[in-house]
């Protein structure tokens, strides 16, 4: 009896396979399940949800990993060091540490990563966004490394100083606009409260607390504010960036507040080992 014959070629035959296509990003999956599993991604449906904190996930398999974080089980152990994770996710990053894999790849410059949360921030860097905010001057910043490194400059002590108070300042340029609120000299009062500025500009932006006045509108939504970080950080409302990463579970959030109250469901796990 002679072998049956074939008219159709591999790669048909492996697009035969992947019959069920995501009609919103035109991903392919050899399963129904899986294509329906994978919609939850565009809807931002998440049905499954924990009984005993109240966190919602996509997927049926991540509930059943952030059950863990509950009963304290850390069933993932490296062989290699010992270290032991609640979660298939941290535990598989960890891995990584030991074999140099680096699986995020950046489309725009080939750049390769370990971690999504790298990632995620490098990405920023290509889209201008700056999501790490200083409480202090309200600048901004793309990598909370840089943010960290610029808030020493208004801890540290610096090297020009003032010789009437003892304040000193990175630069001498501050320590000018200081002097002034000692001699006098220049000085600028806000006409609605007796605020001192040393400079225009510090008052221009002291002004709009009275005036209301908004510069950084978004004429997408019509929303405007005070302060360019705050518009930078109402962006993602729009784009769905969420730059805050969970490194137990992935979940990611726009918000670092939100990030710091999801990982109180985590508190029985630490981020050493990730």
């Amino acid at each position: 009896m002679e072998g049956k014959s074939f008219s159709c070629s591999e790669s048909e035959q492996t697009a035969a396979l992947y019959k069920f296509i995501c009609t919103q990003c035109g991903k392919s999956f050899t399963k129904k399940g899986t294509l329906k599993s994978h919609m939850s991604v565009h809807t931002g449906e998440k049905p499954f949800i924990c009984q005993q904190c109240g966190c919602s996930f996509a997927k049926k398999g991540t509930l059943k990993g952030h059950m863990s974080v509950h009963s304290k089980e850390k069933p993932y152990t490296c062989l290699q060091c010992g270290s032991s994770f609640t979660q298939k996710g941290s535990f598989n990053r960890h891995i990584r540490v030991h074999t140099g894999e680096k699986p995020y790849t950046c489309q725009l410059c080939e750049k390769s990563f370990t971690t999504e949360l790298n990632f995620k921030y490098h990405v920023s860097s290509h889209a201008g966004e700056k999501p790490f905010i200083c409480g202090d001057c309200v600048k901004s910043f793309r990598h909370k490394a840089t943010l960290d490194k610029h808030m020493t400059s208004h801890s540290r002590v610096d090297s020009f100083v003032c010789h009437q108070c003892a304040r000193s300042f990175k630069d001498q340029e501050n320590l000018r606009n200081h002097v002034k609120t000692h001699t006098g000299e220049n000085l600028l009062m806000c006409d609605h409260c007796g605020k001192i500025s040393s400079n225009k500009t510090n008052l221009q932006v002291h002004m709009r607390v009275h005036t209301g006045e908004k510069p950084f509108g978004f004429p997408q939504c019509e929303k405007s504010f005070r302060f360019i970080g705050n518009l930078q950080t109402h962006l993602r409302v729009h784009n769905g960036e969420k730059p805050y990463v969970c490194l137990h579970c992935d979940k990611s959030y726009s918000y670092q507040r939100d990030l710091k109250r999801h990982l109180e469901t985590h508190s029985g796990e630490t981020l050493s080992g990730s």
